[in-house]
């Protein structure tokens, strides 16, 4: 079998349904002298003349009408194997999938895309994973996380597909019986006031340092720490503020009465939140599934919480 090109495996086929070399040329949608050629190879593989010219065309020997039913079957195979690798039910699927997000991203995205799943997706599985940047890109390349959503600005190479979502803000938090929390926060009060920082490299927290120390505004950093988790308990009970994601702030009010928010007093810059993808998985069935799905959730017109 090493030296049978299965490539002539349809010529076969069609030799036998068609029993003239004209029309299987026609079946196959190849010239004539292409099926002549074919089947003159397969003669000269099998030993065995496969057809021979009768008055009622050209019938197959015994040797073709054992071959036949087995080249048929691998057609078969072949096609309903390409058909079903292309096939993707979501109402059906065990797949887990992969999204690298940030602890921002965990709190805005994953609630209602959990949700969706399941309606959508019942059966399916939702990994999220939290990785440096450069880490995201070799896992994206690779296949083991399938999405990257959120503000990834390094992920802009040529091998790399992204969508915009929508544009995200920041906002200040401080407990609700704060003393500046019943009057719009003044630009001095702000300098003035101890800030809880989150220092957490290759996130949306940078385009804010960065921004503040452009315009040279320094404030006191009386806490720095890595995560968001912990900011509302600190928050409630010191006179710190925080400057964070408009989704972590909308979400800590949700579920913390003692905290609240209030409008920064300078305009602050805002960022695309984007879904990025790598170039060999572009066409995967589960993947665009995927994506739509956080398109159709988490866009400008769907996003009350950038407003």
């Amino acid at each position: 079998m090493s030296e049978l090109d299965l490539n002539l495996i349809p010529y076969l086929v069609a030799l036998e349904e068609a029993r003239n070399v004209s029309r299987a040329a026609q079946r196959l949608g190849v010239s004539q002298p292409r099926v002549s050629t074919a089947l003159g190879r397969l003669r000269e593989y099998f030993d065995d003349p496969l057809f021979v010219r009768t008055a009622r065309g050209m019938e197959p020997t015994p040797r073709a009408l054992a071959l036949i039913p087995a080249a048929r079957e691998a057609l078969m195979r072949i096609e309903h194997g390409m058909l079903d690798a292309q096939a993707f039910d979501p109402a059906n699927t065990t797949h887990t999938f992969s999204v690298a997000l940030s602890d921002v991203g965990e709190l805005l995205f994953l609630p209602r895309l959990l949700q969706c799943f399941a309606q959508r997706a019942p059966y399916a599985n939702l990994r999220s994973v939290s990785l440096p940047p450069a880490q995201i890109e070799r896992g994206l390349e690779a296949g083991e996380v399938d999405l990257a959503v959120g503000y990834f600005p390094a992920l802009a190479g040529n091998n790399f597909f992204q969508q915009r979502l929508f544009t995200h803000r920041f906002i200040c938090l401080m407990r609700s019986d704060h003393p500046l929390a019943h009057e719009p926060l003044t630009l001095a009060q702000f300098i003035a006031c101890g800030h809880a920082v989150v220092r957490a490299e290759g996130r949306s927290q940078e385009v804010l340092e960065q921004f503040l120390e452009k315009k040279r505004v320094r404030r006191r950093a009386v806490l720095e720490t890595s995560h968001y988790m912990s900011l509302p308990f600190i928050l409630a009970r010191t006179d710190l503020i925080a400057t964070v994601p408009y989704a972590v702030g909308f979400a800590y009010v949700s579920e913390h009465p003692s905290i609240r928010l209030v409008e920064p007093p300078l305009e602050l810059p805002r960022f695309d939140l984007r879904q990025h993808w790598h170039r060999k998985s572009h066409n995967d069935p589960r993947a665009s599934w995927l994506r739509s799905v956080i398109a159709e959730l988490f866009n400008d017109a769907t996003e009350e919480r950038t407003r």
